[in-house]
C-alpha cells in the first residue's frame, strides 16, 4: 500500500484525489493511480479519460462525465451553470443519481466529496500541466476539502517516447517545453533562439503556424521536426519532416485540411526527431500489427487471452460471441459420469477443451467436491489452455499430447489398454455436443470403453450490432481468427462473409478447409492448434506485410486501407 493511502472511512468531509490518467495509453497508469480508483466512491473525468481509467473503477462507482450536457447534447460539452449534469453507474446499470445544480468542474467535484464520500477527480495527462487542475485544487482548499496529487504522465514527455523521438541524449542539449495555445511572443523568441530540443503541445491544424513561429524567431527551416496525433494508442501516426517543409508533407499525406484539425499533437523539434534515427527507434509503430482491427469471434469466456496477446502486438482486438456454451439438455448422463469418477468407474478422464474442464467443475462444485475426487484417476488434457484449466483447478494433468494439440495428437500418445496394468478399462470423455468421433473411435481402438459424455452444448449466438456485421462484410476488420469449425459457420450465419481485402487466420486444417468452403481465402493457419500459437502466426503474417512494404519503398499500410474507398479509420486503444 502506498504511504499516501488514507484510511477507509472516518472522512468527514470525503477526500478528492487529483489523478493524472497519462496521455492515453491504459498501461501507462501509475499503480497509485490504480489503487485509488479501486477505492474511489465517485469518478469525475472528461470522456476520453474516463475510456483510460473506468476499468480500474469499482462496479457500484458513480461517474460524472464532465463532456456531457444537462440539456441531451453530449456533442457540446459542459456548460457552467445551466443544469444539474447525471451520475452513471460505471457497470452499465441503468441508475441514474442527479446532482445539485453546479457552477463549474470545481463546484462539482466539491458537491461529490460532501458526505464523506471518496472523489477521483482524473485528468489527461498530469494535475501538474492541466489548465484547471490547480483551480480545483484552490477551491478545495478554500472550502477545506482535504485532497492529493496522484502524477500522470505528460503527453509532453510520453507522446515523444512512444513515437521513438528521445528528447536528451548524452550531449545533455536543453529541453523545452511550449504550449503553443498560450504561448507569448516572448516565449517563442527565447525557444528559437535555443539550438536544444523544443516539444510543442498543439493541434494539427496550427502545426505549421508553430513552425513558423519557431523560424521567425531564428530556428534553421531545415531543422528536424516530428509531430505525432493519438499518441500512445493504436491511432498514433508521426510524421516527419523539418520546420520549413511540415505544411507541405501533412498536406500530400492528405492530413490536411481536415475535419479532425483541432485533434492535439505533440511536435518535437530538433536533431534528435531526424527521421532516420526515428526509423531505428519507433518501437511502438513497428509492431507486427499495430492498429489493425482484429476479429475475435469466440466465447467471452476463451477470447481474453488471445485479445490481450493482439494488444502485445499492437493490434486492436474485437471480441464478437459466435458460440455460446450451455448445459446439456438432459443432465442426468453427466451426473453418472461424475459420481462415476468418485466411486472408481474410470481410469481414464480426457479433456480436449476448457468447456469441458468448466463443466466438470461445476458439476463437482454442485456436489461439494474438489481436485481430491481426482485421486487415483489419470487425467489427459489436449491443449495448452485446457491444461492451464485444469491446474487452475488443482489438477497436473498427467498425459498432453507431445505432438499435435489435438484427438490424432492424444491418440499418438495414449497407452493401449492393458489388463494386467490396467485395473480398470474405461475412459470418462466430457465433451461439447457437436464433437467429432474421432477421440471415441482412437480409444475403442486401443482397447479402451469410452462413456462419450455430453458435458455443454454450443449454440450460435445472436447477431453482433448493426455496425459490427457492416464492417465484417465491408472491409472495415483487417484480420480476423477462426478457431474451430463452427465459429467460421457461425459467424458468416449470424454476420455474413469477410470481405475480401480480410486477412484469414485459422486454428488448423480442418478450421481452414470448413472457411474455403464458405469461400473464403485463407492467408494464415497456426504451426499447431493453439489460440496463441494462431496470434502468433498471424503477427508473423503482419511483420512479413511490413518488411516487404518497406523493402519495396511503399508506405505501410493496414489491409482494411486496401478496400476501394477506404479512409483512415479511427479505433479506440
Amino acid at each position: 500500500m502506498s504511504p499516501t493511502t488514507l484510511p477507509a472511512a472516518g472522512l468527514e468531509h470525503g477526500h478528492v484525489t487529483f489523478l493524472g490518467a497519462g496521455p492515453g495509453d491504459p498501461g501507462l497508469l501509475t499503480l497509485r493511480a490504480v489503487e485509488a480508483l479501486a477505492r474511489a466512491d465517485v469518478l469525475v473525468a472528461g470522456h476520453e479519460v474516463l475510456d483510460v481509467v473506468r476499468t480500474h473503477a469499482r462496479a457500484n462507482v458513480a461517474v460524472v462525465d464532465t463532456d456531457s450536457d444537462p440539456s441531451g447534447d453530449p456533442s457540446s460539452g459542459p456548460t457552467p451553470g445551466t443544469g444539474a449534469p447525471q451520475l452513471k453507474v460505471v457497470d452499465g446499470a441503468s441508475t441514474t443519481v442527479s446532482v445539485p445544480v453546479v457552477r463549474d468542474a470545481a463546484h462539482l467535484v466539491m458537491e461529490a466529496a460532501r458526505g464523506g464520500r471518496r472523489v477521483v477527480r482524473a485528468v489527461s495527462g498530469d494535475p501538474g500541466l492541466d489548465a484547471y487542475a490547480a483551480e480545483e485544487m484552490l477551491a478545495c482548499a478554500a472550502a477545506g476539502v482535504p485532497f492529493e496529487v496522484v502524477p500522470g504522465v505528460a503527453a509532453a514527455v510520453g507522446v515523444p517516447a512512444y513515437a521513438g523521438v528521445p528528447l536528451r541524449d548524452a550531449e545533455g542539449a536543453d529541453v523545452r517545453f511550449v504550449d503553443a495555445r498560450t504561448a507569448s511572443d516572448r516565449c517563442w523568441t527565447e525557444v528559437g533562439a535555443s539550438d536544444g530540443t523544443v516539444v510543442v503541445s498543439t493541434t494539427l491544424d496550427s502545426v505549421a503556424a508553430a513552425a513558423g513561429e519557431l523560424v521567425s524567431a531564428g530556428r534553421k527551416p531545415d531543422t528536424p521536426l516530428t509531430v505525432t496525433v493519438a499518441g500512445t494508442t493504436t491511432r498514433q501516426r508521426t510524421w516527419c519532416a523539418t520546420l520549413g517543409t511540415i505544411a507541405q508533407t501533412l498536406k500530400q499525406a492528405k492530413v490536411l485540411p481536415s475535419p479532425d484539425g483541432a485533434r492535439p499533437v505533440i511536435a518535437v523539434v530538433g536533431e534528435r526527431s531526424a527521421a532516420a534515427q526515428r526509423e531505428q527507434l519507433s518501437w511502438f509503430e513497428s509492431k507486427p500489427l499495430f492498429g489493425w482491427r482484429v476479429l475475435v469471434p469466440r466465447t467471452k469466456e476463451q477470447s481474453a487471452s488471445l485479445s490481450d496477446q493482439l494488444r502485445s502486438y499492437g493490434a486492436v482486438p474485437h471480441e464478437v460471441p459466435t458460440i455460446a456454451v450451455e448445459p446439456p439438455r438432459t443432465p442426468q448422463q453427466m451426473e453418472r459420469a461424475v459420481k462415476g469418477l468418485v466411486t472408481g468407474r474410470y481410469e481414464w478422464i480426457a479433456f480436449t477443451s476448457v468447456n469441458a474442464v468448466k463443466a466438470v467443475r461445476e458439476k463437482f462444485e454442485e456436489y461439494g467436491l474438489d481436485a481430491r475426487a481426482f485421486a487415483g484417476i489419470k487425467v489427459a488434457a489436449v491443449g495448452e489452455q485446457t491444461a492451464k484449466a485444469l491446474i487452475a483447478f488443482g489438477v497436473k494433468p498427467d498425459l498432453v499430447p507431445s505432438g499435435e494439440q489435438s484427438a490424432a495428437g492424444l491418440l499418438e500418445d495414449w497407452p493401449p489398454y492393458d489388463p494386467v496394468f490396467d485395473p480398470i478399462d474405461r475412459v470418462f470423455l466430457p465433451r461439447a455436443d457437436i464433437a467429432t468421433e474421432t477421440l471415441v473411435a482412437g480409444l475403442i481402438e486401443l482397447g479402451w470403453e469410452v462413456d462419450d459424455v455430453t458435458a455443454y452444448r454450443t449454440v450460435r449466438a445472436s447477431p453482433p450490432p448493426a455496425e459490427t456485421r457492416e464492417a465484417i462484410k465491408g472491409g472495415g476488420f483487417d484480420a480476423v481468427l477462426f478457431t474451430s469449425s463452427s465459429t467460421v459457420r457461425n459467424l458468416v450465419g449470424i454476420a455474413g462473409k469477410p470481405h475480401n481485402v480480410t486477412v484469414i487466420a485459422c486454428i488448423g486444417p480442418a478450421t481452414a478447409k470448413t472457411a474455403e468452403e464458405h469461400g473464403l481465402r485463407v492467408d494464415v493457419m497456426a504451426p499447431e492448434p493453439s489460440v496463441l500459437k494462431l496470434a502468433e502466426a498471424l503477427a508473423d503474417f503482419g511483420l512479413r506485410r511490413r518488411t516487404a512494404a518497406l523493402e519495396a519503398g511503399d508506405a505501410v499500410t493496414r489491409p482494411s486501407e486496401r478496400r476501394p474507398g477506404a479512409r483512415r479509420r479511427r479505433t479506440t486503444t
